[in-house]
């Protein structure tokens, strides 16, 4: 058995420690969000590296809440 050693990042938005499994994208934290093309484009255009599932969540909130208005 192979075991890849995944990265430990700062997450672009809180600076908390998270996992990045690029390598394995089924696999990543992230990857448990389900974010929408406008939404992934909404933090795109913010963030530029890695964000952890709480700020993904926040973000996804966000942009919720800016459609609304």
């Amino acid at each position: 058995m192979v075991y890849i050693k995944h990265e430990i990042i700062a997450c672009a938005r809180c600076g908390s420690a998270i996992e990045c499994r690029a390598n394995a994208p089924a696999k990543c934290m992230c990857g448990t969000i389900v974010l929408s093309v406008e939404e992934m484009q909404y933090m795109s255009e913010r963030y530029d590296a890695c964000l952890c599932t709480t700020c993904l969540r926040t973000l996804k909130d966000e942009y919720a809440q800016e459609q609304i208005l």
